[in-house]
């Protein structure tokens, strides 16, 4: 009879918010931008240094939505400015139109970009064939205030992607003979190694051979662990000499950690919740003795770290030798989404002070909550861990075992995958 009225209680379970932006806006279009671009780091730290961070005494408002009838197109609008009244500023606004063949595989698409400025309307597409591996790529500026250069009257492109391995070429079929290719690249990987070099033909007088002009030409070199999914610890590092006259040094980690809920509004079964910690360095010097500018140094570095608390709140800081930042942002998860920011920066120069707004309003990415299945969480294993499950001590920080360190992401959210498995 007492096993009528007895009921086990539930499992214990640790919260698992999805990040604030993944994937990155940027990855949606990176089959258009060269693969070395993408690589070594370079997007995760783009995010870390511009994310949230607004531009002193300016407001920025982003709205991405799409239908619910037809979630293959969506729109994403932009409008920033000035908070005061400048005669020699206006207000950008500008819009893309985007059209998705598949839900799941961003590589395929075509969008319309509308601005009040240069291009004023312009169409981008990429046809991906994944069984070879194999994508075109097309830029085409329909509407130009100005046509002033050979690239302002499109650009066309072939790439070649898979684990392993990226190459590719970018065209400007107007151009004249000695201006092509646009750029090339070849990146590949060996093991957690990363090496690439790119040639972009910028310098150099018209009758030249370009590809002779070592400016022209940038290498690098990568170490990287980790997946790419937010769920997953990742580490990166890299070395590139870039137009060789210029060397960057950066470092990025993500880290995964888990910490106990006091939360009275949270069930009893609820644990624990993770946390995502992402910390960035990168440094600039200068290897030839060209001097381009007083105001700008020879050397400089930068370094930022965000602390995302759970799936509202996200707080950032960015230190660099003339000004440091800091910024807040609140996250609401309804359909649509809205994200409030606010920054300050600091200029250590004039010793001021200036605060910057943005807004996002989106429904792009609709991942939310996740109460993690226990084959997720996994403390060290030890006799109370195999009675009675997951066990919380003080001390103690579970990590993220099981299937995510295996690389089967099948059953999470889109959101919390890797973003491919194209180099």
């Amino acid at each position: 009879m007492g096993n009528w009225f007895y009921k086990e209680p539930p499992p214990p379970v640790v919260l698992v918010p999805p990040l604030f932006e993944f994937p990155p806006l940027a990855a949606r279009t990176r089959m258009l931008e060269s693969s070395y671009n993408m690589l070594f780091g370079k997007l995760a730290l783009k995010c870390l240094f511009e994310d949230y961070f607004e531009e002193s005494r300016h407001f920025s408002t982003i709205i991405m939505l799409k239908p619910i009838d037809d979630p293959h197109v969506d729109l994403m609008a932009t409008l920033s400015g000035p908070l005061d009244h400048k005669p020699d500023e206006r207000i950008a606004g500008n819009a893309v139109f985007r059209w998705q063949n598949d839900l799941d595989d961003p590589h395929t698409f075509m969008d319309l970009f509308v601005s009040n400025s240069d291009p004023v309307l312009q169409m981008r597409s990429c046809a991906n064939f994944p069984r070879y591996g194999v994508a075109a790529i097309g830029i085409l500026p329909l509407l130009l205030k100005k046509r002033a250069t050979a690239e302002d009257y499109g650009v066309m492109g072939l790439r070649y992607g898979s684990e392993r391995l990226s190459a590719g070429i970018t065209v400007m079929p107007f151009a004249i003979k000695d201006q092509l290719p646009r750029s090339a690249w070849l990146v590949s990987k060996l093991g957690r190694l990363t090496f690439g070099v790119q040639y972009e033909p910028q310098y150099g007088i018209r009758d030249e051979m370009k590809y002779k002009n070592m400016l022209n030409w940038s290498c690098a070199v990568g170490y990287g662990v980790g997946s790419g999914s937010p769920l997953c610890p990742s580490f990166n590092f890299g070395l590139e000499l870039a137009k060789s006259s210029q060397f960057i040094a950066s470092f990025y980690q993500h880290a995964v950690v888990q910490r106990r809920v006091k939360n009275p509004f949270e069930e009893s079964e609820v644990v624990g919740i993770t946390n995502y910690i992402d910390f960035g360095f990168e440094l600039q010097t200068r290897m030839d003795d060209t001097k381009i500018s007083n105001s700008i140094p020879d050397s400089t570095f930068q370094l930022a770290a965000s602390w995302q608390a759970n799936k509202n709140f996200l707080l950032k800081g960015k230190l660099g030798p003339l000004s440091s930042s800091v910024a807040l942002a609140v996250k609401s998860w309804w359909k649509p989404s809205f994200t409030f920011s606010i920054s300050a920066t600091r200029d250590r120069v004039s010793g001021t002070t200036d605060y910057g707004f943005g807004l996002r309003v989106e429904n792009l990415r609709e991942a939310s909550y996740q109460r993690a299945d226990p084959n997720y969480v996994m403390l060290t294993p030890n006799k109370e861990h195999l009675a009675e499950g997951t066990v919380w001590k003080i001390g103690n920080r579970p990590m993220l075992e099981s299937d995510v360190n295996a690389g089967n992401f099948d059953r999470l959210p889109k959101e919390l995958r890797p973003q491919g498995r194209i180099l």
